[in-house]
């Protein structure tokens, strides 16, 4: 991926894109807010204040020449649900309070985000079948078969080919400053995700646990091919100037957003 700045914006702009495509993961530059919201926090869920938020996020859209109303995102809640837009919604805002954790559509007057801070964004797009789809991947996402789920939705109502699709995971937290302890463990035993795989151990009941892999062979698994899977290497807990963290910022942190629109 690379570094692309559209006015005071930045992101990392996957490389495979369709053209006319916008997608990408931006970083936390070119905003209006204040430390420890520092600049570009887009969440509206933080302690930041809400003209800010706004502010930002206005800024964000004018710089795709979009208005905020264009932009969509949902209240992600850190489970399986998934929304489907497949018509034309002139009114975005009732699905504002929606608790999901992914969104499909083939609308192409809106931009869809997901907003993170240590979690994994994953972008899902299909050129021919203008299908686009933003994913919220945290442990519990891995566990819990939302990636699978996303990409049979997509597969079953758009009669869209999973070999197809192309897919990118965008920086989150990287193994090496991700602790968790056994019940994370028994959610992947109980569930999805590889744990075997994506764990190791570093002392009794402590792991270090890769999510950004669990996507990988999730993302495999479901049917996609390798060689269209992309992946961001930064990690967002060792990059204060790109990046918010909710675990190094101990929570009190803002959040960057992942977009997708159609052309």
């Amino acid at each position: 991926m690379k570094l692309v700045r559209k006015g005071k914006i930045s992101y990392l702009q996957p490389t495979k894109l369709p053209t006319g495509m916008v997608a990408g993961f931006s970083t936390r530059n070119g905003g209006v807010s204040r430390p420890p919201f520092n600049s570009l926090n887009m969440g509206t869920d933080t302690a930041d204040q809400p003209t800010n938020v706004e502010s930002n996020r206005a800024a964000f859209t004018r710089a795709f020449d979009l208005s905020p109303h264009q932009l969509l995102t949902v209240k992600q809640a850190h489970g399986d649900d998934i929304l489907l837009i497949d018509e034309n919604n002139a009114d975005l805002s009732h699905f504002l309070a929606v608790e999901v954790d992914a969104i499909i559509t083939n609308q192409p007057e809106i931009m869809i985000g997901i907003l993170t801070a240590d979690c994994f964004p994953l972008l899902i797009w299909h050129e021919n079948k203008k299908i686009i789809s933003t994913v919220h991947i945290g442990w519990r996402g891995a566990a819990n078969g939302l990636i699978a789920k996303t990409i049979q939705t997509i597969h079953t109502h758009f009669d869209c080919p999973i070999e197809e699709l192309q897919a990118a995971i965008g920086p989150g937290i990287g193994a090496h400053t991700y602790e968790v302890d056994r019940p994370v463990r028994d959610a992947f035993r109980q569930g999805t995700g590889f744990w075997k795989e994506i764990s190791k151990e570093i002392s009794l009941g402590h792991w270090q646990l890769n999510i950004s892999l669990s996507c990988q062979l999730q993302l495999e698994q479901a049917g996609l091919k390798v060689e269209n899977i992309e992946t961001a290497k930064q990690c967002t807990c060792c990059h204060p100037e790109l990046f918010f963290s909710h675990r190094r910022d101990n929570g009190v942190t803002g959040r960057q957003i992942s977009f997708l629109k159609l052309s």
